[in-house]
């Protein structure tokens, strides 16, 4: 069987048993420890796995990446990257803001959800509250004081940060000492890859875990009461990923969006179930070599910067859950508001870190700062999960995307270079020959 219907088969069992489990045992003491001591943490591990060969796939991949691109590449390439996340970013915070005042899905319900956001959900914890930086605080944060720490704590743009840096260096410095440096980073991104393999074997039973573990605990009782709020996040993820990116693909890309999604159906599906942009992106980037034929260079630096800074299904999400929170809780959102939590967005979709629900804390300030209750963060905990997975099958959609976009945007730079001239090879003796 193929390993994306093996995916999808884990993903359509696990969500199945859950729910029956729940709708049997609700939240019985055995179906608790079923939960506990079993299925959630094989989803754990599963998890774990994919986040643990990350940082040496981000390094590896990043530095030689940057090594195999002249300078003129590295910005050309780095600047269509940057512009392309800013634009498509600010296109579905836009498209959050109009779903949000058109339908209004946090009007009339605010007892119900104000009472949940009190008394928390079962097997639930609310996140803890992140500080909000500003803009200097964050542009300075970029530059990690130590590359190690800033991977260890999920500081994953300064590690990155390092990772351009090295890679650089590496590319300035010609010596036979870089050069065996080269050959043993790309042995670790090939040991990588084939670890990845490894832990795509498991992926079914990881997944089964996964769903079996939200579905069991949660059941549709969280979703019905709801459903306003998922079904226009829903709405909104599926404009981004269908509309956007498919016009994106055929006119930015010049490909089918069919063919597109056709190819990148095992990374989406990997990004679903296990809702991380960076556990995703070992397998993104080996479809962006196997089915997409992207050029390694441009694949490796747009995916891996993109995995943390293009991540527009975080920068939808929280458009709307901000503005569906202040409709809840009766306050009041005039154009300047509105024009600032479209540039919030924007922004945490740059600077959130790819894992699952990393965007919470994050989400828990910037309500602070706007003064909505940051208790309301408790009121979509229930069905977070399902969300964090379907934003990030969108953020995984929209690196590919742009990678195929810049990849389109390079060959076409390369055709209109003038060739290189002839090397030629002087004869006789004289002067300046040797």
């Amino acid at each position: 069987m193929p390993r994306h219907r093996k995916l999808l088969l884990g993903l359509v069992l696990g969500s199945a048993l859950g729910l029956l489990a729940h709708a049997l045992a609700g939240n019985s003491p055995v179906l608790m420890g079923l939960i506990r001591y079993v299925s959630e943490p094989v989803g754990k591990i599963f998890v774990r796995l994919l986040l643990l060969i990350s940082v040496p796939i981000i390094f590896s991949a990043l530095v030689i990446g940057v090594c195999e691109l002249d300078f003129k590449q590295l910005g050309r390439i780095g600047a269509r990257t940057l512009i392309y996340a800013a634009v498509v970013s600010t296109i579905a915070a836009g498209i959050a803001l109009v779903l949000v005042n058109v339908f209004e899905p946090g009007v009339g319900a605010h007892a119900l959800l104000r009472g949940q956001a009190q008394g928390g959900l079962p097997g639930t914890t609310p996140p803890p509250p992140a500080q909000t930086p500003s803009a200097i605080d964050a542009l300075v944060a970029i530059v990690p004081t130590n590359p190690i720490q800033a991977a260890a704590s999920g500081d994953i743009v300064g590690f990155i940060f390092f990772a351009l840096l090295f890679g650089i260096g590496l590319a300035l410095v010609k010596t036979p000492a870089t050069d065996t440096l080269k050959r043993a980073l790309q042995g670790v991104l090939d040991v990588s890859m084939r670890l990845v393999d490894a832990v795509l074997a498991l992926a079914p039973y990881g997944i089964a875990a996964l769903l079996f573990t939200t579905t069991a605990r949660v059941g549709w009782a969280v979703i019905s009461q709801l459903a306003a709020y998922v079904g226009l996040v829903v709405l909104g993820l599926a404009i981004q990923l269908f509309v956007v990116y498919g016009i994106s693909v055929r006119w930015l890309g010049g490909r089918s969006p069919v063919g597109f999604f056709r190819d990148t159906r095992l990374a989406l599906l990997t990004a679903f179930s296990t809702a991380s942009s960076n556990a995703t992106l070992p397998t993104a980037l080996r479809v962006a070599d196997e089915n997409l034929h992207l050029p390694p260079h441009v694949s490796r630096f747009v995916l891996t910067a993109g995995s943390t800074m293009n991540q527009n299904g975080t920068a939808l999400f929280e458009g709307v859950t901000i503005l569906f929170l202040a409709q809840v809780y009766g306050v009041q959102m005039d154009f300047a508001r509105q024009a600032a939590v479209l540039g919030i967005s924007i922004l945490a979709g740059i600077g959130t870190a790819g894992v699952p629900a990393g965007s919470l804390p994050v989400m828990a300030a910037i309500l602070v700062t706007l003064g909505i209750p940051a208790e309301g963060i408790g009121i979509i905990l229930g069905v977070d999960r399902f969300l964090d997975m379907c934003r990030t099958t969108v953020n995984v959609a929209g690196d590919l995307a742009a990678a195929v976009y810049v990849a389109r945007r390079e060959a076409a730079s390369a055709e209109k270079s003038p060739p290189a001239p002839p090397l030629t090879v002087a004869t006789g003796s004289g002067p300046g020959l040797s």
